[in-house]
């Protein structure tokens, strides 16, 4: 058995290994999505707390890894569907739920006209997000659907589990590999919002829990504000000797998201690094989803 220095460099070289790969996947990803065949398909999961309405997306034949995308704050909409279709036709079952399903059917809120600076949208937002940010809420809705995704055809169920999330899917990346650590095999989360908190029950005090391996890409704005958090992520992840890659893109809060709204009259979308941090997807998902 390798002893934990030799784990660590293994690690270390098996995330050398992934950002090889990801130039690779993401051309190879380009070409399945223009040629890959796909089912959408509206769908209702059943969890403890109600009826989730969600939309599931996968390849025409054949069964598949399964991943959850835990959308950003503007809820379940036509860019978090292309994405799940995007990653659909790379070969994967994906299931895109609407986290505010305990108040109101997707979307849940508009995009036109939203500002994180009028008090008014932001007493709409928290509203939304209460029923998922409540304690317990992200872990059983994830138990949840990967239940529901181990029932379905598409679905390879001796493969792992993948997650990825935006924003506030962030914090459910961590709360899902922690709360179903025998199936999440692999999880990411791309601009993720509060990971490191002070509150007992925070994202990071998680990993201890997870068997995953986990991608953290975190936004040039989220670093500036919390300049310590990606230290103590990198070191929670080191202690818990789970492999996990942390790093600072140059880019916005939101990078990821090609529909987000711009920012003082600035594009927060950034093209390049979201195609970049997709291919870093797409390599750990090949490595990790076995």
């Amino acid at each position: 058995m390798p002893d934990d220095n030799q784990r660590e460099e293994l690690t270390r070289r098996d995330f050398v290994a992934m950002s090889v790969a990801a130039g690779l996947a993401a051309a190879a990803g380009s070409a399945a999505g223009a040629q890959g065949s796909v089912v959408e398909t509206n769908v209702d999961v059943k969890t403890p707390d109600g009826t989730c309405d969600a939309v599931f997306i996968h390849p025409a034949s054949g069964s598949h890894p399964a991943v959850i995308i835990w959308p950003d704050a503007f809820g379940l909409r036509p860019a978090m569907r292309d994405m799940g279709k995007r990653l659909a036709a790379d070969g994967y079952a994906v299931l895109v739920p609407n986290p505010y399903y305990r108040v109101t059917k997707a979307p849940g809120i508009k995009m036109e006209g939203f500002s994180f600076q009028n008090a008014e949208n932001m007493a709409e937002l928290r509203k939304l997000m209460g029923g998922i940010n409540a304690s317990g809420a992200a872990e059983r809705d994830a138990t949840a659907y990967v239940a529901w995704l181990d029932t379905q055809k598409p679905v390879d169920r001796t493969k792992k589990v993948g997650v990825q999330g935006y924003c506030m899917g962030g914090p459910l990346t961590f709360r899902t590999a922690a709360a179903v650590p025998d199936r999440v095999g692999a999880g990411a989360s791309f601009h993720g919002g509060g990971l490191v908190t002070q509150a007992p029950d925070s994202p990071h005090t998680m990993i201890p829990k997870m068997k995953a391996r986990l991608l953290v890409a975190v936004a040039s704005n989220d670093d500036a504000r919390q300049p310590e958090a990606k230290d103590v992520l990198k070191k929670a992840f080191a202690d818990a000797k789970v492999p996990a890659e942390v790093e600072v893109y140059q880019s916005l809060h939101g990078w990821c998201v090609p529909d987000m709204p711009a920012e003082q009259g600035k594009p927060i979308y950034n093209k390049p690094d979201a195609e970049r941090a997709w291919a870093k997807l797409l390599a750990l998902y090949k490595a990790a989803l076995a």
